[in-house]
């Protein structure tokens, strides 16, 4: 049987925050006085983690997803008449990479990366932003864009990509992709709604590079 994946969430160490694999979270916690970790079976469940304290899950068992019934009634089945987006980083910051699928088929419309020191979020920001271009070059305002990040979703209403992420010469490449997509949001209205991807219920989002 194989294990089940894992997130785990850096509140206190060298880099703080989301990390898909224990080696990358190692390297944050390996050496760093006071460090304060913790894992979890779903990203949403490490995304919404990160956005608290450590002394909220102290002690706690965060091995079990716990899913409401209820909450399974009311969020129902994603709308397969969508586009969906992901990114994936080997480590945080590393080689980044994102694209788009049709939710549906799987098929793939678009492909960015590898970028150097890139993070997930970025790159999940930077595949709303691609998403969001595409729909309108293909004529299709009112079609849903799905994405599993928060994070990303909220820079996207804010317009802006929040990353506390240097520029370097390095990511020059990426950080120009930023700058055009932060001016492509102020300078274009869209319909599409950008819905949450809920990985707890649905599985892994369609557009996953599928190396967990």
């Amino acid at each position: 049987m194989s294990k089940s994946k894992k997130y785990y969430v850096v509140w206190n160490g060298k880099t703080k925050g989301v990390f898909n694999s224990w080696n990358d979270c190692k390297k944050q916690i390996d050496g760093f006085q006071g460090a304060q970790y913790k894992s979890f079976t779903s990203k949403d469940e490490a995304e919404l983690a990160f956005t608290k304290t450590y002394e909220e899950y102290k002690g706690k068992d965060t091995k079990k997803t716990v899913i409401d019934k209820d909450l399974l009634a009311k969020i129902g089945q994603p709308n397969l008449t969508s586009i969906s987006v992901d990114a994936a980083c080997s480590g945080n910051p590393g080689l980044m990479e994102y694209r788009g699928v049709n939710t549906k088929t799987k098929q793939q419309l678009f492909i960015q990366g590898p970028f150097e020191e890139g993070t997930n979020n970025i790159g999940e920001f930077l595949a709303l932003v691609h998403g969001l271009a595409y729909l309108q070059k293909i004529n299709q305002p009112t079609l849903p864009i799905y994405s599993d990040s928060r994070t990303a979703i909220a820079w996207i209403k804010a317009k802006q990509c929040r990353t506390k992420i240097m520029p370097t010469a390095k990511n020059k490449v990426m950080f120009d992709l930023i700058k055009r997509g932060e001016k492509w949001l102020q300078e274009n209205t869209f319909k599409n709604p950008i819905l949450k991807w809920e990985t707890k219920v649905w599985g892994e989002i369609p557009a996953d590079f599928g190396r967990k």
